[in-house]
């Protein structure tokens, strides 16, 4: 997937403004950011259920998304639908459905309105993967599941995506539950990409330094978080390359978790004017 210089306007607002990134295939990508940050509409754009007013968004293959509200025909059960779908997609794999189903023990001859909000979950998760796709878009998919379940689904998630190629962008809030899965950060505040790249690079260009008092810190580089105290400074640096290993004399180097990595974006984009 390419995206390039991505804006889309709701209303009189600006949800997402000049966002460019690439995505390879197989990948995990992790859509951080908090709530209104443009992560809905971002992936409503990848879906195709938004057109951009700039830019563009291009896929090589097929598309599933599982929204937020995982809009399911409450009447009907899951067997009902892999049927009725089965004539609307070209490509339709309804054994890889029902598989997802039973790994996690839900029923596939019970009305979705019967079923709780994690069932159907699963039941959404399950008709997306049957539709085979290369690129597969969750919207907070894993909110409604309990923590032991959430694991287990991340889990399988990472066999189709290691199976079939499969390109997943998941949206979340936060990066706890994605730690040791995604390879891949897009972090977004006020619509805009404060943060791109690959996780392990990401971490090996940021660093925090901590040295006596200062102004500025004892390397270049973009400062994301400065703290100082009587006697004390401390900088979290983004370098345009990998840092080196050895602090200049009288600094530490501390690496830096990608918890703090994006918290420290996202504080610094509050403290940001950002034009309507």
């Amino acid at each position: 997937m390419r995206v390039d210089g991505l804006t889309k306007r709701l209303g009189r607002t600006r949800a997402l403004r000049d966002c460019s990134f690439d995505l390879r295939s197989g990948t995990v990508s992790a859509l951080v950011g908090a709530n209104g940050a443009g992560k809905s509409t971002l992936l409503k754009v990848l879906a195709g259920l938004y057109r951009p007013d700039e830019g563009s968004a291009v896929s090589s293959g097929r598309v599933s998304f599982v929204a937020q509200e995982k809009p399911l025909y409450r009447s009907l059960t899951a067997s009902d639908m892999f049927r009725a779908l089965a004539r609307l997609n070209r490509v339709w794999d309804v054994r890889r459905g029902h598989r997802w189903l039973s790994r996690f023990g839900v029923p596939a001859d019970r009305a979705c309105a019967k079923l709780s909000d994690g069932e159907r979950t699963q039941v959404a998760l399950a008709l997306a993967l049957a539709a085979v796709p290369s690129v597969l878009l969750l919207d907070e998919p894993l909110a409604s599941l309990d923590p032991l379940v959430r694991r287990e689904v991340t889990a399988e998630l990472l066999t189709e995506v290691a199976d079939s190629g499969t390109t997943v962008v998941m949206s979340t809030h936060g990066v706890t539950e994605l730690d040791g899965v995604a390879d891949h950060l897009l972090l977004l505040a006020g619509g805009r990409l404060l943060a791109r790249g690959e996780i392990d690079s990401l971490l090996r260009q940021h660093i925090r330094y901590v040295g006596p008092r200062s102004d500025t810190p004892p390397v270049g580089g973009e400062v994301v978080h400065a703290r100082h105290e009587d006697d004390q400074s401390s900088f979290l640096v983004h370098a345009a390359e990998d840092v080196p290993g050895s602090p200049p004399a009288g600094w530490l180097a501390r690496p830096v978790p990608l918890d703090d990595l994006v918290l420290a974006h996202l504080a610094a984009s509050r403290t940001a004017e950002v034009p309507a």
